[in-house]
């Protein structure tokens, strides 16, 4: 059961540092060093406080507001889900490319030529 929670904690953290890799630069100054402290930089919500000068809650009210206003970007813009569709297209082809490489055959040549395309289209 600690381990699922663990898990969990964790792809939480991921998470929220893709998001903020992605939309971190609309955070107010001050949220954005602090969420970044908590998140990227691995401190405690004590060290942080103590850093800034603020409470421990304090600290948590900002890493909650700023995860939840990350969070919002990414459901309004899809970035984040639009560059895992992208990099999944461009790793197909790259493996349809590779096995073309090898077999001497182009008959892969039309999926990419079509995967080509929809990373056009959606770009």
């Amino acid at each position: 059961m600690d381990d699922m929670i663990m898990d969990d904690k964790l792809k939480e953290k991921v998470e929220l540092s893709i998001l903020f890799d992605f939309y971190g630069e609309l955070l107010k100054n001050h949220n954005k060093q602090i969420f970044e402290d908590y998140i990227l930089n691995d401190l405690s919500l004590s060290e942080i406080a103590e850093e800034q000068g603020i409470s421990r809650q304090g600290v948590y009210d900002i890493v909650k507001r700023c995860s939840k206003q990350l969070k919002e970007c990414e459901e309004k813009l899809n970035l984040v889900k639009k560059f895992e569709e992208t990099k999944a297209l461009v790793n197909r082809i790259k493996a349809l490319s590779e096995q073309m490489k090898i077999s001497g055959k182009l008959t892969g040549l039309e999926d990419i030529i079509i995967l080509s395309d929809n990373i056009m289209k959606d770009l």
